[in-house]
């Protein structure tokens, strides 16, 4: 590597760590939805120091990518975000594939159904439907992302990986689950095992305190998705948990057909 070079490629590994930055920040401010963070939350889950955040909150805010509520200090993720996923070309459409059925569920169970997809090492909410049962557990919004493992739907997907994969991305976000208190790499382990051993996945009381939900995933070729079923404990005792779990499976079956009909659900690119 020549003299001249040597600038040259640590300003280009300085601007792709810079970008590096921003998307995890973004990723840190959506990771509460619409109910957004104050600075000592996006410190404390960013890991980074306080003056950092805040300069990097400014410029974002600046920029439009971030809002910054003037009476709950609280940030969001800004309206150039919204105006730039309005133009966006979706590859999948699950929550429309899955919206017929995620409500039959909702009819049959009379619980919350969720959608929630794949995003590298995160789970994100895409869809919510609601049965009619007078105590609702309502742990989620849609655009709520968590690792991998926390909540039903990832835990689901993690249960469907090959052991290899599935190892990597607990080990990977290891740090990430010790914000939640009743989490740990070593109980997803546990979790992993006992699902893949029952045909889906369960948590009680371990995200959110007296509610339970079973999750199952889909495609079995490559989990890119989950549905899971949340209720308050009492109603997902053993028998009706199993009960539950095969009105899902139908369901989500279903849906694979309607994805193998769609092949894959990708929209053609234009020139092909």
């Amino acid at each position: 590597m020549t003299d001249k070079e040597a600038p040259h490629r640590e300003s280009a590994r300085t601007g792709t760590q810079s970008i590096e930055r921003v998307v995890g920040m973004l990723r840190v401010v959506a990771s509460r939805g619409r109910r957004g963070m104050r600075i000592g939350e996006v410190v404390a889950t960013s890991g980074l120091p306080q003056s950092t955040c805040f300069r990097m909150l400014q410029r974002l805010e600046i920029e439009g990518l971030v809002d910054r509520d003037p009476h709950t200090r609280k940030y969001f993720l800004g309206p150039l975000l919204h105006e730039l996923g309005l133009l966006a070309r979706p590859r999948y459409r699950l929550s429309e594939v899955c919206d017929g059925g995620m409500h039959r569920l909702a009819d049959i169970t009379q619980d919350t159904i969720y959608l929630s997809e794949r995003s590298g090492m995160e789970a994100v909410c895409t869809n919510r439907a609601l049965g009619e049962f007078p105590i609702k557990a309502m742990p989620l919004d849609i655009g709520i992302r968590r690792p991998l493992g926390v909540g039903a739907g990832g835990l689901a997907m993690l249960c469907a990986m090959p052991d290899a994969e599935a190892e990597a991305i607990v080990q990977a976000n290891g740090h990430r689950y010790e914000k939640f208190a009743s989490f740990s790499a070593d109980f997803l382990r546990e979790a992993v095992a006992q699902g893949r051993a029952k045909g889906y996945s369960f948590l009680d009381s371990v995200v959110t305190p007296g509610t339970a939900a079973i999750g199952m995933a889909f495609p079995d070729t490559n989990p890119v998705a989950a549905i899971s079923i949340a209720a308050i404990s009492g109603r997902l005792e053993p028998e009706r948990r199993d009960e539950m779990a095969r009105k899902l499976r139908q369901e989500i079956r279903k849906i694979e057909l309607a994805m193998s009909q769609a092949g894959g659900l990708s929209e053609p690119v234009e020139g092909d």
